[in-house]
């Protein structure tokens, strides 16, 4: 499948329909989640805090082999396995949190919480991408920066890339006052250090 056709099949994904504040469920734009996974999508994809299954889908439809969306979230699992049904591919979803989480797989993906709303939510996506993945792939917020590379590479890894991307935010919750607002987001690629 050519990026382009990813990219049109993921834009016909439905977001969540009744996002949660406290939990940062920002859609991942369509473009931004097939350069992601073209980038690198291993056999084995597991997406930390899965959301509406954008990342887990299109690593799919990329062809990897088991892939599993995790969400702690029911509302946002119904509307990820309505997803995958419409795009037509099997993934296997679990309500969960990421917490604890160390089943292996070749490729980690997340779009996880920043750590706006309620401090430190992006610890333990990032401990569970470290305990399970070979490669993984981050958004962050970049005031954050520092604070994840340090804790990547306390843990042996290694950052591998580092792009930047503007994200679209859409007027979401009663405390956004635009419309349309775009914010400064990173992605690290990282390679964890196995034994």
């Amino acid at each position: 499948m050519k990026k382009v056709q990813l990219e049109r099949t993921l834009q016909s994904l439905d977001p969540i329909a009744d996002p949660t504040a406290a939990s940062e469920q920002y859609p991942t734009p369509a473009g931004i989640a097939a350069e992601l996974v073209y980038f690198g999508a291993g056999r084995s994809v597991v997406d930390l805090g899965c959301g509406n299954g954008i990342l887990a889908i299109a690593a799919k439809l990329l062809g990897a082999g088991r892939v599993l969306g995790i969400d702690s979230d029911s509302k946002a699992l119904a509307v990820a396995r309505r997803n995958s049904a419409r795009a037509g591919v099997e993934v296997e979803w679990v309500r969960r949190t990421v917490d604890g989480f160390h089943e292996p797989f070749d490729t980690v993906v997340m779009n996880p919480p920043f750590g706006a709303q309620t401090r430190k939510a992006d610890r333990p996506f990032l401990d569970a991408a470290i305990a399970s993945g070979r490669v993984a792939y981050t958004f962050l917020n970049p005031a954050s920066e520092e604070f994840v590379r340090r804790r990547i590479e306390a843990s042996g890894g290694s950052i591998t890339d580092r792009l930047e991307y503007a994200f679209p935010i859409a007027h979401l919750f009663p405390f956004h006052r635009d419309e349309l607002r775009t914010i400064a987001v990173l992605l690290f690629r990282f390679e964890v250090a196995k034994d």
